[in-house]
């Protein structure tokens, strides 16, 4: 018998030991990878136990057949699982490291079961297995990718119909998707002047720090500045400041609306635009953080939202008149005061209220603006009671 043959049957011999233990193999692959692969335990329990397990023996079983010389087993199942773990948000590293940790179960055993003499034998089943492992790594990974590409366009073309308002739900409908009752819009735009593929980049990285507040229910679109990103109306604001505020590869602008049904998400993505558009540095901002500035920019939804200032003062007695008189009396507060025959202490009590009830303070240049503004809509629209 030519060496070769005799490392080939010794090989044979020591794999078939094996068989036996094919079944607690399965089972010590599952807790390495529970041990060793990051985000494995918050797998669904049946997943990690069982089929994680049946894949585990049917890649032993496959090894041990290539070693025999039989037909080697369908690796279909391998795409199969690699495609349903993209779908599941499972990052491909830690996919394929589950794939290692098995090699290397399945490698310790056989140096565990090897006798003396059979070092070539083990040399000759460590070479087998590790070429083994690249084709399942490199079919595994393609599949990964193209499922993940198709899940990409379905994504995208859900969160273009959502912007759009056209037929959302035949969208989610055709590719399987699942629709939110309302949803929080972000304009993410690079600060300053930036290159397109700075964008891009800036928009990706933004996904992948807001994907685990939804859970992975997070749309997107993007553009030439950024894009927009959906997540699902109940998502915390200050949690998408908390995950932005770091991390991000260029300084972000992030304009923020809610839309509390899909009909609505068209103008809250116009809104959240909007936003980000007249901001001035770096940040995340609401209508709200920007009402001045976004309603000079002549959008015709900030009315409401102005005219709000005004209702939150209407509610205590004498605020929405004194701000129209110190306004009038140019700031003076003691002819504000002999105009609305109070005590000037009166007025300074009552501006403190003013800016505590909505954030507007009349001695700053903004303040003024705002409320100003506030006021002018009012008279237009001949609503008249101070």
């Amino acid at each position: 018998m030519s060496q070769p043959d005799a490392a080939l049957d010794g090989a044979i011999r020591l794999a078939a030991r094996l068989e036996p233990r094919v079944n607690q193999l399965a089972r010590a692959i599952v807790e390495r990878q529970r041990a060793e692969v990051p985000g494995f335990d918050l797998l669904p329990a049946d997943l990690r136990d069982v089929e994680i397990a049946a894949t585990a023996r049917h890649a032993i079983r496959g090894f041990l057949r290539h070693v025999q010389g039989l037909p080697d087993i369908d690796i279909g199942v391998f795409r199969e699982r690699a495609a349903e773990r993209a779908e599941e948000g499972l990052p491909l590293v830690q996919l394929l490291k589950g794939y290692h940790v098995g090699a290397e179960v399945l490698l310790d055993a056989l140096s565990e079961l090897a006798r003396p003499g059979e070092e070539a034998a083990l040399l000759s089943l460590t070479r087998m297995e590790l070429r083994a492992l690249q084709a399942t790594v490199e079919s595994v990974t393609e599949a990964y990718v193209a499922s993940l590409a198709d899940q990409q366009v379905a994504v995208r073309e859900l969160a273009q119909a959502l912007i759009r308002g056209e037929e959302p739900e035949e969208v989610a409908a055709r590719f399987g998707l699942s629709l939110e009752s309302g949803y929080l819009v972000l304009s993410v735009r690079a600060f300053g002047s930036q290159a397109s593929v700075t964008a891009r980049r800036l928009l990706r990285r933004a996904l992948a720090r807001l994907a685990p507040l939804a859970e992975g229910r997070v749309l997107s679109l993007p553009d030439e500045c950024g894009g927009l990103v959906l997540l699902p109306a109940s998502t915390a604001l200050d949690a998408v400041a908390d995950r932005l505020s770091s991390c991000l590869p260029t300084a972000s602008i992030v304009g923020a609306a809610t839309a509390g049904t899909t009909e609505e998400v068209p103008a809250a993505a116009e809104r959240a635009r909007r936003i980000a558009a007249v901001a001035d540095r770096p940040g995340l901002y609401r209508l709200r953080d920007v009402l001045l500035e976004y309603h000079l920019s002549g959008a015709p939804d900030s009315a409401p939202e102005l005219g709000a200032l005004l209702e939150a003062l209407d509610r205590q007695p004498g605020l929405t008149a004194t701000v129209a008189a110190f306004l009038d009396c140019d700031f003076d507060r003691r002819r504000t005061a002999h105009a609305l025959d109070v005590h000037p202490n009166t007025v300074d009590n009552r501006l403190g209220r003013v800016a505590e009830s909505t954030g507007a303070d009349l001695h700053t240049a903004r303040g003024v603006q705002l409320l100003g503004a506030a006021l002018t809509l009012r008279r237009i629209a001949g609503q008249g009671h101070l």
